[in-house]
């Protein structure tokens, strides 16, 4: 029979990334008991979703940071980031509000596509507030803008490696967009499909750019003299949503 966590982690996950990320959780429960409040799967991991450039990544919610106890589970922890990319983030209960306010964006984007594997969930009740996200939202958008330039200037000769920056990309500028279009009071479905429909606003015809940026992200791989020319859509791309997120 398996067990409860088990039975909450999705079961379109690839079967390593299920048992490590069991094994992973169960070692955490064991190991760090009462300090423990709860351990959260977020990311397109949480929707059972996975590509070659994506991440395990699990929330894991303290009363206590216990170096002792943290040290009994480590050894699981550094098996399964070499395994199948875990990427546990340790939170104490009460900096919540604190991590939201600091990485608005990146928050308001766990909030929405989040597993609760263990404990309560702590995005219950929690809000972002307006000023703060539109804020944090051109500051993301500008520091991607910036990145995208420099990769350009200085990293577009080594084009074998452009399409595994460039999958990181798409993150970003996919929850960027979902957040724009919530604070509009639209509800859209995925942020994929959030970007897609931004893009569409801007005029032009950006379905090629798109294609090509879902192709890196689940394939880390681009045709040959492409990468280059991507990089710089994606940077007019990410200075037209932080104009958007200016204007809200």
């Amino acid at each position: 029979m398996e067990s409860t966590i088990d039975d909450k982690i999705p079961r379109a996950l690839p079967a390593a990334v299920r048992a490590w990320l069991s094994q992973a959780s169960q070692a955490l429960i064991d190991c760090l008991g009462e300090e423990l409040e709860a351990l959260v799967l977020f990311g397109s991991a949480a929707e059972g979703l996975m590509r070659a450039s994506s991440d395990v990544n699990l929330l894991v919610v303290l009363r206590r940071f216990d170096p002792e106890r943290i040290d009994r589970a480590s050894g699981v922890l550094q098996d399964a980031v070499a395994a199948v990319e875990l990427h546990p983030m340790f939170l104490l209960a009460h900096e919540l509000a604190l991590a939201a306010e600091s990485f608005s964006v990146k928050f308001d984007d766990i909030a929405h596509r989040h597993l609760v594997l263990y404990g309560t969930d702590p995005f219950d009740g929690l809000t972002i507030p307006r000023a703060l996200l539109v804020k944090r939202l051109q500051q993301v958008l500008f520091n991607l803008t910036l990145r995208l330039r420099t990769l350009y200037a200085v990293g577009r000769v080594r084009e074998e490696s452009l399409a595994a920056i460039i999958a990181d990309t798409a993150a970003p500028l996919r929850r960027s967009a979902h957040a724009i279009l919530e604070l509009r009071g639209a509800q859209p479905s995925s942020p994929k499909a959030a970007l897609e429909s931004l893009a569409a606003e801007l005029g032009g015809d950006w379905s090629n750019d798109l294609q090509n940026l879902s192709k890196a992200r689940e394939n880390l791989h681009l045709d040959p003299g492409t990468a280059g020319t991507l990089v710089l859509r994606l940077a007019e791309l990410s200075e037209a949503l932080r104009q958007q997120a200016a204007s809200l």
